[in-house]
C-alpha cells in the first residue's frame, strides 16, 4: 500500500484547483425503486445489477426529473461570497468520486462506541450510540411478537447438558480457548453430548422447560453462552424459530445465574441487623466444586465475567457489561485477588480469576469509550501473571495490550476536546508519539517466538489456547493502532472534514488570526461551526525528515510551504504539530487493519469431538467485537483515498503506479470479505453482533455493488 500512497500527491500536489473529471460512467436517468431507497448508484438495467446482487426485485416508476434545468433566483452576491459558497460545496466532497456521499455516512458509524450492536434490551433504539447521546427511536430488531409463526409440528433442538462434567467440557470445547477463566484441563477431553431432546415451537414462545438445572452460578452462566451454539441435530438453526428458541433459553440461564449471583452475596443478617452483618464472615459456600483446581467460592466471581461479556455480544447492553464486570471486581479486591502471593493448588485459578476480572473491567471501558474506573497501572494489583505451558510471556501480553488499548481510548476522547478547545496540543503530540512507541515495543513482544514456561504444569497444555491469546493480544495493538492514526490519516480528506466538524472545530479567535493576505477565502461556517478549513496538503512536503518516519513539531511544514488541494484555506492551527504525516498515519492503518483482519481469520473455530462430522461452529466470546468495527472503518476510509488517487490519476500516469493502486484496492476488498466471515461467524451464536456484520455489508455492498458476498 504503502508505495500506492505515494501517488496521492496527485490529489493535493497543486496549487489551483483540479479538473474535475467527468463520470466514468453518466448517472442513469431513471433509477429503479430499490436503489433509490438505498441511496445507492442504479445501473439502469432491468433487472439492475445491484438488484440482482442482492437477490430482491427489481422495478421503475417514470421519474419527474429530467429535462432542463431552470436555475433558481438568487439575490446578486459579491464575486468573493460566490467564491467561498463554491469552495465550501467542494468541500463537501470531491465532484469526481463516483460514489454517492451517502456511502460516508455508512462508514462513519461503524468507528462509534458500541457501532451496530443490536439491543435486545432496548428494542425501540437504532444504535447504541444514539440511545446515549440522539434520542432517536426506531426499530432494531423484529419484535419477538411479529417473528414469523413455524408450522404446528416444527421441533427446535437447543444445546443443553445433562450433568456439571458435560457442561465442564464443553466449557474447553467453546469457551476457554478464547476466555480461559479456568486453569487447564485435568482429565481428558470427552466426546460433546448436547441432550437429543427435541422442543416444541410455539409463537409466542412457551417458558423454557429445563431438564437439568446446573447447581453453581458459574455452570448456569456458561450454560447461557452454551445454549446460543446450535445444536448439532437441528436441521435449520438459521431459522427464526431456532434463533428465540436459543435466545430464550440462554436467557434463562443467564437470569437463574444472576439470582444465585444475587442471593451467595447477601449477608444472612443484612435484614435484621445491618451493623453486625457488615463485621460477620461471609456464610461459605457448600457445593461440589466445577473444576477440582478452582475453589468455590470463586464461582461467583467468574460467573459475572462470563455474563459481562453475555450481555455485550448477545444482548448489546454495554450498561448492563460494564455492571457486570465491576461486581466482579468488587468481589475480586474483597477478597484480595489483586495482592495473592500464596503457592497452593488453587494458584492459578486465583491469578486467573484476578487478571480476567481486571481484562473484563478494562474491556467495558474500551468498548464504551469511557474513562477506566481503575487505575491500569496501579501498583497495588501484584499478582502474578498466570502461566500457559507453551507461552510464558502470554498472558502478560495479553494485559499490556489491553492496556494499550484502553489509552488508544481515552487519547481519541481527549484529541476531541483538545481539538474544540485548541488547548493542550503540544502535550497531546508528545501523547500520541509515546503511545505509538509504547503499542510499537508490545507488538515486538507479541511477534516474537513464545519461550515454554519452566513452572511445572497442573492439568493438560493449552497450546490452542495460547496461540488464541497471542492472536487476540495483536489484534487488540493493531486496534489501538488505528486509533491512535485514524484522524491524522483521514483529516486530508475533505468528506472526513466535513462529516467530523465536531473534531475539526476551530477557535474562531484562532482561526482569524491564522487568515493573511494569501489566504483570502474562508469555508462557509455551518450551523454550530466556527471557521472549518482544508486540511489537504502536499504529503511529501510532510516528509521532508531524514528518517521519513515521523516528524517533531519543530521540524513541520508551516502554511508557507504548504500547498493545499484547493484554493488556500486556513490551515488548523493543530495541523502543523502533529508529530505524523497523513500518508504515514495512513499507512499504519492499512498495516494495522489488514493485520486485524488476517488474525480473526486464523482465530481457531471450536472442534469438539462428534460421533459424526460436525458443521462449522461459531467462535464464541468476542468481547472485542469492537476491533473488527475499528478494522472496517479504516479499509472503507482507505478504499476511498485509494479510488480518489485513481481517479484524479494522469491518464499518462506509469503503468507500475496504476497496477499499485489496483493491488491496494484489491487488498482492502480482500481484508474487509476476512473482515465479513469473521463477523458472519461469530453472529451465528450472538445476536448482537448481527447489527455489526450489516453494517459492515451495507458499506461493503455500497463499495462493491458488483461483487457477491
Amino acid at each position: 500500500m504503502v508505495d500506492a500512497f505515494h501517488s496521492e500527491s496527485g490529489l493535493v500536489s497543486t496549487a489551483t484547483r483540479p479538473v474535475r473529471k467527468k463520470f466514468a460512467k453518466p448517472p442513469v436517468k431513471v433509477a429503479c425503486l430499490p436503489c433509490r431507497a438505498s441511496r445507492t448508484r442504479c445501473g439502469g438495467q432491468e433487472p439492475c445489477s445491484n438488484c440482482v446482487a442482492k437477490d430482491r426485485k427489481c422495478s421503475y416508476l417514470p421519474s419527474k426529473r429530467g429535462g432542463p434545468r431552470k436555475k433558481k433566483q438568487r439575490p446578486s452576491q459579491s464575486p468573493e461570497e460566490e467564491l467561498q459558497q463554491d469552495d465550501a460545496q467542494y468541500l463537501a466532497v470531491p465532484g469526481d468520486f463516483e460514489e454517492s456521499p451517502d456511502m460516508f455516512t455508512q462508514i462513519d458509524v461503524l468507528s462509534l462506541p458500541g457501532a451496530g450492536l443490536r439491543h435486545l434490551d432496548f428494542p425501540q433504539v437504532t444504535s447504541m450510540f444514539q440511545s446515549y447521546y440522539s434520542g432517536d427511536t426506531g426499530a432494531s430488531h423484529v419484535p419477538l411478537e411479529l417473528m414469523p409463526s413455524p408450522l404446528s409440528d416444527t421441533q427446535c433442538f437447543v444445546r443443553l447438558y445433562g450433568s456439571e462434567p458435560e457442561i465442564l467440557n464443553a466449557y474447553y470445547d467453546f469457551i476457554h480457548t478464547y476466555f480461559p477463566i479456568l486453569p487447564p484441563r485435568v482429565s481428558p477431553p470427552c466426546q460433546d453430548r448436547p441432550l437429543q431432546c427435541p422442543i416444541p415451537c410455539s409463537n409466542p414462545p412457551d417458558e423454557p422447560i429445563i431438564m437439568y438445572r446446573p447447581r453453581s452460578p458459574l455452570s448456569l452462566a456458561i450454560s447461557a453462552v452454551l445454549a446460543l451454539i446450535p445444536h448439532p441435530e437441528d436441521p435449520d438453526s438459521s431459522s427464526p424459530a431456532s434463533i428465540l428458541q436459543r435466545r430464550m433459553y440462554a436467557h434463562k440461564f443467564a437470569q437463574l445465574a444472576s439470582s444465585v449471583i444475587d442471593a451467595e452475596c447477601d449477608l444472612d443478617l443484612s435484614s435484621t441487623d445491618p451493623g453486625q452483618a457488615l463485621s460477620s464472615e461471609r456464610p461459605a459456600v457448600n457445593r461440589e466444586k466445577l473444576h477440582p483446581r478452582t475453589p468455590e467460592d470463586l464461582d461467583t466471581l467468574l460467573s459475572l465475567l462470563i455474563l459481562s461479556v453475555y450481555e455485550y455480544t448477545q444482548r448489546g447492553n454495554l450498561l448492563k457489561m460494564r455492571y457486570r464486570a465491576g461486581q466482579a471486581l468488587a468481589l475480586a479486591l474483597d477478597k484480595s485477588l489483586h495482592d495473592h502471593h500464596t503457592e497452593d493448588v488453587f494458584t492459578e485459578a486465583r491469578r486467573r480469576a484476578w487478571w480476567m476480572t481486571y481484562y473484563c473491567v478494562i474491556q467495558g471501558s474500551i468498548v464504551s469509550t469511557t474513562p477506566p474506573t481503575i487505575v491500569i497501572n496501579d501498583p497495588q494489583f501484584t499478582t502474578p501473571y498466570p502461566r500457559f505451558s507453551s507461552d510464558a510471556e502470554g498472558w502478560s501480553i495479553l494485559i499490556q495490550a489491553q492496556q494499550v488499548l484502553v489509552s488508544a481510548t481515552q487519547f481519541i476522547a481527549d484529541l476531541n476536546k483538545c481539538l474544540s478547545t485548541q488547548q493542550g496540543l503540544n502535550f497531546l503530540f508528545d501523547r500520541m508519539q509515546s503511545l505509538d512507541s509504547w503499542t510499537n515495543s508490545v507488538l515486538v513482544q507479541a511477534e516474537m517466538v513464545p519461550t515454554t514456561s519452566h513452572e511445572p504444569v497442573f492439568g493438560y497444555q493449552e497450546i490452542i489456547t495460547a496461540q488464541s491469546i497471542r492472536t487476540i493480544s495483536k489484534i487488540k495493538l493493531s486496534s489501538a493502532q488505528i486509533k491512535t492514526h485514524r484522524f491524522r490519516a483521514f483529516s486530508d480528506i475533505p468528506i472526513f472534514i466535513k462529516r467530523h466538524c465536531d473534531l475539526t472545530t476551530a477557535n474562531q479567535t484562532t482561526s482569524n488570526t491564522e487568515l493573511t493576505t494569501k489566504q483570502p477565502v474562508a469555508a462557509v461556517p455551518g450551523p454550530g461551526m466556527n471557521s472549518i478549513s482544508c486540511s489537504c496538503s502536499n504529503l511529501d512536503q510532510f516528509q521532508r525528515a531524514s528518517s521519513a518516519e515521523y516528524l517533531t513539531p519543530s521540524d513541520s511544514s508551516t502554511s508557507s510551504d504548504i500547498h493545499p488541494c484547493i484554493p488556500q484555506y486556513p490551515h488548523y492551527p493543530f495541523v502543523p504539530g502533529f508529530p505524523y504525516s497523513p500518508h504515514h498515519s495512513a499507512k499504519i492503518c492499512f498495516r494495522a487493519a489488514m493485520v486485524i483482519s488476517r488474525m480473526f481469520e486464523s482465530l481457531p473455530y471450536p472442534q469438539p469431538i462428534y460421533e459424526g462430522q460436525g458443521r462449522p461452529l461459531p467462535r464464541t466470546m468476542p468481547s472485542f467485537a469492537c476491533c473488527l468495527m475499528q478494522s472496517s472503518y479504516a479499509m472503507f476510509m482507505l478504499f476511498y483515498k485509494a479510488r480518489v488517487v485513481k481517479q484524479m490519476s494522469p491518464e499518462g500516469d506509469c503503468d507500475i503506479s496504476r497496477d499499485s493502486n489496483d493491488r491496494v484496492l484489491e487488498e482492502l476488498q480482500q481484508g474487509l470479505e476476512r473482515i465479513l466471515g469473521a463477523v458472519s461467524n461469530y453472529s451465528m451464536a450472538f445476536e448482537a453482533l448481527d447489527g455489526m456484520r450489516d453494517e459492515i455489508q451495507g458499506a461493503y455492498q455500497t463499495a462493491f455493488p458488483r461483487t457477491p458476498i
